[in-house]
């Protein structure tokens, strides 16, 4: 899955609108003001957009026309947005359809951790209350066509301790996060690295399936787009095809975690 970000207060400077005015975004939300919220910095991006909602109502305007990016609440009335996230993954395969990113937006981290939105088949998370610059950072990494040169944050960097302690509000809530995280994470990588050298197709999805969601967790880096596109790579073609990507993304992997051990 993908970042998670705290906003800041106000919307900053605008960036530039993206190359790509053909792209439209889907916005499901139940809270009118986040909906008119959202669509307000989508036209400042110069995206269009079509707002709905609940899941139901998201669900039926995925039927009836292609999206090329859908954010969506995952708390909400008669659908909930992981039930429309699994329903639209279901539609796809039945339909032979290319994978629409899903963006989970919550201002729960408690009850919508990234193992369940990534369980429910979303990409990635963003926290709310949301600034443009967030957003913007989203659809410069999830909508596809759009350029680096479009301006913005990289979303590629590893997080800091200051970045995290600004997410999650304090410094021994961090310390704690992070020791669990690393645990789980360094046996899920032990059994990765004996899941590809066995060949185990299965085994090697369910652990790269395991380290992404706590890769999103923490946000901000490319790992866990690689890592959720190798997943669909493992499971179509198997291990040995994809052999070279999973040696080069599990000696980053060893990086990055090395790199959160000293955070």
């Amino acid at each position: 899955m993908g970042s998670v970000v705290r906003s800041t207060t106000g919307e900053g400077r605008a960036p530039e609108p993206p190359p790509a005015p053909h792209l439209n975004v889907l916005v499901v939300d139940d809270h009118s003001a986040y909906r008119a919220l959202l669509g307000y910095f989508l036209q400042k991006l110069g995206v269009a957009h079509e707002s709905v909602a609940d899941g139901c109502q998201g669900l039926l305007a995925v039927l009836n026309r292609p999206f090329d990016l859908i954010i969506s609440d995952c708390q909400m009335p008669n659908m909930d947005g992981y039930r429309m996230a699994r329903a639209i993954r279901q539609h796809e395969r039945r339909k032979g359809l290319k994978r629409v990113p899903i963006i989970a937006l919550t201002a729960n981290l408690q009850n919508d951790n990234p193992q369940r939105c990534c369980d429910a088949g979303m990409d990635a998370w963003l926290l709310k209350p949301l600034a443009l610059e967030q957003l913007h950072a989203a659809l410069l990494r999830w909508l596809p066509g759009t350029s680096p040169a479009w301006g913005g944050a990289c979303a590629g960097t590893w997080p800091t301790r200051v970045h995290l302690v600004q997410t999650f509000g304090n410094e021994q809530v961090v310390d704690q996060m992070l020791a669990s995280l690393l645990d789980e994470a360094w046996e899920d990588f032990a059994i990765l690295d004996q899941a590809c050298c066995t060949l185990s197709a299965s085994l090697t999805a369910q652990r790269l399936h395991r380290l992404v969601g706590s890769l999103a967790f923490l946000g901000g880096m490319d790992l866990e787009f690689r890592g959720i596109k190798l997943i669909e790579q493992v499971n179509a073609d198997g291990v040995l095809a994809h052999a070279p990507a999973l040696q080069v993304f599990r000696a980053d992997l060893r990086r990055c975690l090395e790199y959160l051990r000293g955070v």
